[in-house]
């Protein structure tokens, strides 16, 4: 390579690293705990139980608890709606979210996100414009994966293009190589983790374990880090006061659920005790 076109290269990365969004302008800090806020049943999945005032106390109740223990920021999840979608999800859910999302933005002040499940990131940009969130997350933004819902593949054209359309600084966290879900083709989680934030636009990189509660590996923590240090990184998964410090020097932000249930049972509701313990943990403070 010419040493003219390595310096028109080097320019470049540095102009699209100018671009990402720093975590500290997303949620107002620089390293972040995010609790996990699982809806119950919504309307339309097989488990719902006919009360929206049900779901709705459950996840303001989950909503207070994250925010007495000290969490910076909610995300919000249509967790019960099992089996999830494989592509949009029924209006009846996005309604759903947005009204129980609304709630949530009355009664706590922190920056929320939303995540509609499986990787509805059309239905997640809607709601999250609708009441005002700061960030989406998108399980499978670039590749394809196989899953119990079954292949899943890339809609960042569509996202992004969405996104546009509507007018809206929603930043958008990507899971690389998401949970619960094998590549279609192996492929280096560095490289996806590239094509992530390079090709797909990813504003942030979400680095989990292989299933809901399970740790990342610290080396697939490394290999993102170092294949994109100029993206935000976070953990989705597995997070506890055990490891949460070790977690924390790799990464910009834990998204934190199980740990932070009672008893540790993700179904269960939140204990702002376990919360505290994992943000002391953490050290965010």
């Amino acid at each position: 390579m010419s040493w003219s076109l390595y310096s028109h290269v080097l320019r470049w990365r540095h102009d699209f690293a100018r671009q990402i969004m720093s975590l500290e302008r997303i949620l107002g800090v620089p390293r972040a705990v995010i609790g996990m806020v699982h809806l119950e049943p919504l309307p339309g999945s097989p488990r719902w139980a006919g009360s929206m005032e049900h779901v709705a106390k459950a996840a303001l109740d989950d909503a207070r608890s994250l925010a007495a223990g000290g969490v910076d920021a909610l995300l919000v999840e249509n967790f019960g709606d099992v089996p999830f979608s494989p592509g949009r999800v029924d209006a009846a859910c996005v309604a759903a979210m947005a009204a129980v999302a609304t709630e949530i933005r009355r009664v706590v002040t922190l920056p929320i996100g939303i995540n509609v499940l499986r990787t509805d990131a059309l239905s997640a940009l809607a709601v999250a414009a609708a009441v005002g969130a700061r960030f989406i997350r998108v399980n499978v933004h670039t590749g394809a994966v196989v899953t119990d819902q079954g292949i899943l593949a890339s809609s960042a054209h569509d996202t992004l293009r969405y996104r546009r359309l509507l007018g809206t600084p929603i930043a958008l966290f990507a899971d690389v190589q998401t949970k619960h879900a094998a590549p279609l083709a192996s492929i280096p989680i560095e490289h996806e983790a590239r094509d992530c934030v390079h090709r797909g636009l990813a504003d942030g990189l979400i680095v989990s374990g292989e299933a809901t509660g399970l740790p990342p590996k610290p080396s697939d923590l490394e290999r993102v880090r170092l294949a994109v240090p100029e993206a935000p990184l976070c953990v989705g998964s597995g997070a506890s006061p055990e490891n949460a410090g070790d977690l924390f020097a790799l990464a910009d932000a834990l998204i934190v659920g199980t740990a932070v249930k009672r008893d540790g049972v993700v179904t269960n509701r939140v204990d702002p005790d376990r919360v505290r313990a994992l943000v002391r943990a953490a050290g965010a403070r």
